[in-house]
């Protein structure tokens, strides 16, 4: 090979490299940092028997990163999610669950979430919401990851 080959092939590889480095704000879940969450409530607890005491309902708990949005899907299934956006989690802005109660929104980008599994219904963001494992007993509910 002579040296114009060399040359455009190293150029090649560099560029590549460059391009697999470059951040993607839409890396989603990626972005936002692993912060420990062990997290144990008890749904029927009176503070917290009007929002996840019954199927609907959510609550804001103090956890995660910059917080965690609880939601009761049904009797038995609970989900939670990061309270960071996918598409920024850089912006001090919270997540907040709207008065539909089924959506959540990003006011800083815009981004719209369903709270039923943290699917992205508007954009920019590309990935679904940072989710926590839950396990429910019937009396204590365990947010984790």
């Amino acid at each position: 090979m002579n040296k114009i080959s060399y040359k455009l092939i190293f150029s090649l590889l560099l560029f590549g490299a460059v391009l697999s480095c470059k951040k993607d704000k839409n890396n989603g879940n990626s972005n936002i940092q692993n912060q420990a969450v062990n997290i144990d409530i008890y749904p029927a607890d009176p503070q917290f028997s009007t929002t996840i005491g019954v199927p609907g309902g959510w609550v804001y708990l103090t956890g995660g990163v910059k917080g965690i949005i609880v939601y009761r899907k049904s009797q038995t299934d609970f989900v939670a999610y990061e309270r960071s956006c996918t598409y920024d989690p850089n912006t001090n802005m919270l997540l907040k669950v709207l008065s539909d109660n089924v959506t959540v929104k990003d006011s800083a980008c815009g981004s719209k979430f369903l709270i039923l599994d943290g699917s992205v219904t508007q954009g920019p963001a590309a990935q679904s919401l940072k989710a926590y494992g839950t396990t429910y007993d019937g009396n204590l509910l365990h947010i984790y990851n």
